[in-house]
């Protein structure tokens, strides 16, 4: 049975909708902004910001978390919301939208930053996800102040930036103390599954089209997969955005310019 998901609508006069979901560690409130601009460009689109399972707001759902049990949990959201014309999804949450397309129709899938590749051996060991996740799971739970562990994410060698973002997911505990609300355990259950998960059938497969956004500066897409997306079918459709992974944080502008540019 799916997670029931939460989401958040922005715009409920809109006359079509566009999901959007997020990357692990983080949630849909996390591209709120880039929602509310993309309504200032085109106001007849509206955005829907849910949280994966584990995440956020979200029923932790039951296990195994994988690529294939976070689709089926999307597919649920878009049958019962309606009107959604197109999904997407950043990092981890990219595989999630395109392993999405063949269950709903829609205009549009969008991967933001994400490999269709499989990863033997867990990908990159130098990827940024997997040493914030590394980190995490050898740090306490419990913290006294969000600046505490904004500083220790800091001193890891990490951006500002990102250090604020994680610590989102600290949550006040009954006795006024600061826990981490992320199930690690899973989360890495869902990372292994992120690297083990080929879906170049799925974006190459005739149908919808599918716009699949690469962070120049982030190591997520290999020299082999830039050059397979080059030789894709016509509805595949390649932009280069020169920003790191962290597109939500780092680029927020180059990401609305693309979905004003390009949602129908």
């Amino acid at each position: 049975m799916p997670a029931r998901l939460h989401r958040e609508l922005i715009g409920d006069d809109a006359a079509h909708l566009l999901l959007v979901t997020h990357g692990i560690f983080g949630s849909g409130t996390n591209w709120r902004r880039i929602a509310r601009q993309l309504r200032e460009q085109r106001p007849e689109w509206g955005v829907v910001l849910v949280d994966l399972r584990q995440h956020g707001r979200s029923e932790p759902g039951a296990p195994p978390h994988t690529i294939a049990a976070c689709a089926d949990d999307l597919r649920a959201v878009v049958g019962e919301i309606g009107g959604v014309r197109a999904i997407a999804g950043h990092s981890f949450g990219g595989k999630v939208a395109l392993a999405t397309r063949p269950l709903v129709e829609v205009d549009q899938t969008w991967v933001l930053d994400a490999s269709p590749s499989r990863r033997p051996g867990g990908g990159d060991p130098d990827s940024t996800v997997l040493r914030v996740l590394e980190l995490m799971e050898r740090s306490p739970r419990t913290w006294a102040r969000r600046d505490d562990f904004v500083a220790a994410v800091v001193g890891e060698g990490h951006d500002a930036g990102l250090a604020r973002w994680l610590a989102m997911n600290l949550v006040p505990d009954p006795a006024g103390a600061l826990v981490l609300r992320l199930d690690l355990a899973a989360l890495r259950q869902m990372l292994a599954d992120y690297h083990a998960t080929d879906l170049w059938d799925v974006l190459e497969a005739p149908g919808s089209a599918v716009e699949v956004v690469v962070a120049e500066q982030s190591p997520t897409l290999s020299a082999a997969d830039r050059g397979r997306l080059a030789a894709a079918p016509p509805h595949v459709h390649v932009h280069d955005v020169p920003t790191g992974h962290w597109l939500h944080i780092d680029a927020p502008a180059a990401v609305v310019d693309l979905f004003a540019a390009h949602l129908p």
